[in-house]
């Protein structure tokens, strides 16, 4: 991301995202923060869980402990980009009379979207976050239902501004049965075994097919896509540049 920046002075960059209870959370925060200052406030932050099957014991991570050590990480990495001195007693870290510099570009921090699927995960995302991002991983009608759990909360908390955005792997192609090959190929090149049942969740065939899967996202409530394809991706952006996005 720090490279793409420096190649640009209009892009913003973001990562879709960080199983933050992998990481530690100081460190984390120091290096974003610092991108968000080489890139003068252009940086997006997705973060997540990561659901209950990632190899968190090769991690040091109790298994039993992700979520928890995910909200208390996301607390302290907070601190960090707004409190000039960190004083922090938590579960797995503890700071006392710490500092953080530089502070974001970006006030009070770089805007935190948060990935997940389950309702939980939806709800944690309007108390703690900034904006919600769908998987690539989830069907169209799948990412309605979040979006319909995610609204029903911000109602509750009284929220107004709260982008809502779907990661969307897609291909096109004037074969459709050409792309939906591809992407099916794709699919278990990325995920392995678990992608053999992804084939759903992707957008793929013709310009017009692409055109109408990508209006069925956003009429299920996606206010901004991210185009993901997986397999020549210079052709297939200058594609759909062409092809399909004029007309969503």
């Amino acid at each position: 991301m720090t490279y793409t920046v420096a190649c640009n002075e209009r892009l913003r960059v973001g990562c879709a995202v960080f199983v933050t209870p992998l990481h530690n959370p100081i460190q984390l925060a120091k290096g974003l923060a610092t991108l968000d200052q080489l890139s003068r406030g252009r940086l997006d932050i997705g973060i997540g869980t990561g659901g209950p099957h990632r190899p968190f014991a090769a991690f040091g991570v109790e298994p039993d402990s992700y979520v928890a050590r995910f909200r208390e990480g996301l607390e302290l990495m907070k601190a960090c980009w707004t409190e000039p001195t960190i004083d922090f007693d938590g579960r797995f870290w503890q700071v006392a009379g710490g500092a953080m510099e530089p502070k974001p570009f970006q006030k009070p921090h770089p805007p935190i979207w948060f990935g997940g699927s389950h309702p939980a995960a939806l709800r944690r995302a309007v108390r703690h976050g900034d904006a919600f991002m769908g998987a690539g991983s989830t069907t169209t009608a799948a990412f309605a239902d979040q979006v319909n759990v995610v609204r029903a909360e911000l109602q509750d908390a009284g929220r107004a501004t709260f982008p809502i955005a779907k990661r969307v792997y897609i291909r096109v192609d004037d074969d459709a049965e050409q792309a939906r090959l591809t992407m099916a190929s794709d699919l278990e090149r990325l995920y392995g075994d678990f992608g053999r049942g992804l084939r759903p969740v992707a957008v793929c065939g013709t310009p017009d097919d692409c055109i109408k899967g990508l209006a069925a996202v956003v009429a299920a409530g996606a206010e901004m896509i991210v185009l993901n394809p997986l397999d020549d991706e210079f052709a297939q952006l200058t594609r759909l540049a062409t092809a399909v996005l004029p007309h969503v």
